[in-house]
Parts: structure tokens; C-alpha cells; sequence
């Protein structure tokens, strides 16, 4: 049997490479930094006064998170959130508004999810979850 007419299939599990999808989930994944870094920013700043006992700034960045991903409506997302520390004892947790820490799916994703499942059943079960006037289309 000749092998030049052998074809390879992609693996489904490793997704669809699409470029577009790569650029728009790479953009977001830099804009959700820039984001995060921001708070980061204004968080800092309210401790921008403070000093420890040696004269240096109380409450310092301290490395980031494991990094995770976050589902969103364009696919995983891969988010790291930095850490503080502070240099008086008092304990300083930074927690970002955008992600906050056991955050795994975007809000947009969490909503579509019970009408995916409706839609599901509907399906196995030949109805229809589509108003009247969508079924005539």
C-alpha cells in the first residue's frame, strides 16, 4: 500500500487553529494585564505614604499567582494576578475587580450556559426552544 496518500487528521482535543481567534484571545490576554496592572497601580497607591521601621516603602509587589485560565466567549484566557506583601506585619491582600480569585468562566460564558443546556435537551428530545417566530426562518 502506497503511505504518500495518508492523511492526517488534526486531534479535536487540541482545538481549531484559527489566526484570528489567536490574535483577538493573545490582545486579550494583554489588555486584561494592562488591566489588572492598573488596579495593581491604584492599590498601591493608597500605601504610597506608608514606610516600615528601616524607611522603606511598606507595602511592595511580591511576585504574582499561579497563572490560570478564565473561559471567555473567545476561548481560555491565560491570567496572572500579582501578589503584595507588606514589610509591617500587617497582612495586605490585593484582589483584583476584573478577576477575582475563583473566577474560571467569564459572566458572559456563566449565562449562556443554562440555554446551551436547554437547547441540549431540546435537542435529544426533537423541541424546539426557539420562539414561534424564530421556527419559521
Amino acid at each position: 500500500m502506497d503511505e504518500g496518500n495518508v492523511i492526517a487528521f488534526r486531534n479535536p482535543e487540541a482545538g481549531i487553529e484559527d489566526p484570528l481567534t489567536e490574535l483577538l484571545r493573545t490582545g486579550a490576554e494583554r489588555l486584561l494585564h494592562q488591566a489588572v496592572e492598573h488596579e495593581l497601580e491604584e492599590f498601591l497607591g493608597r500605601f504610597a505614604g506608608q514606610v516600615d521601621a528601616q524607611d522603606r516603602t511598606a507595602v511592595v509587589r511580591n511576585e504574582h499567582l499561579p497563572a490560570r485560565e478564565v473561559l471567555t466567549g473567545i476561548g481560555p484566557v491565560k491570567v496572572r494576578v500579582p501578589k503584595m506583601r507588606s514589610r509591617t506585619g500587617t497582612p495586605v491582600v490585593f484582589r483584583s475587580a476584573l478577576v477575582p480569585p475563583y473566577v474560571r468562566k467569564a459572566k458572559s460564558v456563566e449565562a449562556a450556559q443554562p440555554l446551551q443546556r436547554a437547547n441540549k435537551v431540546a435537542r435529544q428530545t426533537n423541541v424546539s426552544m426557539r420562539s414561534p417566530d424564530q421556527r419559521r426562518r
